[in-house]
């Protein structure tokens, strides 16, 4: 592919909008990980348990509300839905940096506030994933799809590093105040989308039917309900941990919030070369190499158990990063393609509460069960966890044998329709 159609999905007028809004957005995202954990241990001077709580406070709304926020991405126009979460979210933030500025935040502050966004982000995520392909012609999905993960790629490589840095020598909260501004520009990019009527908006059926609807379409793709089971262990058990005790260990080992940030920007720089070869790589069989991909983490898990230097560390998480990076752009577009449009936001609400049902019980158990049996102990477990999960993924034949859509599928298989109950025939990959 010529360098110039490698970013071919930019010429497109409304992709370019969505893009410049989310890419806005994604810097301030970047920021607020590093920023928020030592607002938390540092500002407040609290322990991992106290980190995990507030973590879990996103994260747990994120479950609780994605398959609410699902339902009416599909009903509403998506664009309005992703603005008043931008909104919503650029008040938190707002407030998040005035409370931290003044000296006034508290623990629970910060746990209620981010819990509203986690409430937002819960609507914005699933129909974010509905909203990309009404963007962009079918022929450039994957294209923007990997442009919008090199967008976070890049935001997750400077903004730690430059968090790292505010966290350590003046205060989080200016953080959180530019976050607030580059929800206001998603936002205004949003308000200026002229997108055509979804098939869906207007028709009105229960939300139980809706949300059986989804379900029933899930459940249909074996490779799709495999990973999202998968995901959900994973982000518990192997995630989680790495999150709260990481800047326990950079704090205690390897320098405090600075070196956490170079960390955290190493996975960045290798989500960033993940987004470059999603642009250019589309492979046969693309479950296949995303799960062995996954295998890339464990290196990063390993060193930080060890206690490594943090620049060594840094370079395996940006060897992590170069998988996950791929794993994001490759699994979004495998999703769009083979979910009908009017039923893939809240099939992709599914995704996201079973990618993340058990992540807040691991945020706040990490820092409890590390006293117990001692951080490096922790991160052992996990690591070992990811290796045997991956392994047990690969086993299931619908993950390997999935084929891109323009590769020759296998004999498709008689199965319900999701949508309508009637018998068709289906692919399962």
């Amino acid at each position: 592919m010529r360098g110039t159609e490698l970013f071919g999905a930019l010429r497109e007028r409304q992709f370019r909008l969505l893009w410049l809004g989310q890419t806005t957005s994604t810097f301030g995202d970047g920021l607020v990980p590093v920023a928020l954990s030592f607002a938390v241990i540092g500002t407040l001077d609290r322990s991992a348990t106290a980190l995990g709580v507030v973590l879990a406070a996103q994260s747990l709304p994120l479950v609780l509300f994605v398959l609410v926020g699902g339902v009416w991405a599909d009903r509403l126009p998506r664009q309005i839905v992703m603005l008043v979460s931008d909104v919503i979210r650029c008040a938190v933030q707002a407030t998040l940096a005035v409370l931290l500025l003044s000296g006034a935040a508290q623990l629970w502050h910060l746990a209620v506030l981010i819990a509203i966004y986690g409430t937002a982000e819960a609507f914005f995520q699933p129909a974010a994933t509905g909203l990309v392909p009404a963007t962009i012609n079918p022929e450039r999905l994957q294209q923007a799809n990997a442009l919008l993960g090199l967008s976070r790629s890049t935001a997750f490589v400077v903004g730690p590093a430059v968090a790292g840095v505010i966290a350590a020598t003046t205060n989080p909260g200016i953080v959180f105040a530019v976050d607030a501004v580059t929800f206001a520009v998603s936002a205004t990019s949003l308000a200026l989308l002229r997108l055509p009527r979804s098939r869906r908006e207007g028709q009105r059926h229960s939300f139980v039917a809706d949300l059986k609807g989804g379900w029933h379409e899930l459940l249909a793709h074996t490779w799709l309900w495999v990973i999202v089971v998968w995901a959900s262990t994973f982000l518990c058990i192997v995630i989680a941990p790495f999150m709260t005790l990481g800047p326990v260990i950079a704090k205690e080992s390897l320098g405090g919030a600075a070196s956490w940030g170079l960390i955290a920007a190493g996975w960045g720089a290798g989500s960033l070369g993940g987004g470059l070869l999603a642009l250019r790589w589309r492979p046969p069989r693309p479950m296949l190499i995303c799960t062995v991909l996954v295998l890339f983490i464990a290196p990063a898990m390993a060193l930080l158990a060890l206690r490594a230097p943090a620049p060594v560390i840094a370079a395996a998480q940006a060897i992590g990063g170069i998988g996950m990076g791929f794993f994001g752009a490759v699994w979004q577009t495998t999703l769009q393609q083979r979910v009908p449009e009017e039923a893939l936001s809240r099939v992709s609400a599914w995704d996201w509460m079973g990618s993340f049902a058990f992540l807040p019980l691991g945020l706040i158990l990490a820092g409890p069960v590390s006293q117990a049996i001692g951080i490096s102990t922790t991160l052992w477990i996990s690591v070992g966890y990811l290796v045997v999960s991956t392994l047990a993924v690969l086993l299931v034949p619908s993950v390997r044998n999935l084929r891109r859509l323009d590769e020759p599928e296998p004999r498709p298989e008689a199965a319900l329709s999701t949508l309508t109950g009637e018998p068709v025939e289906a692919f399962h990959g």
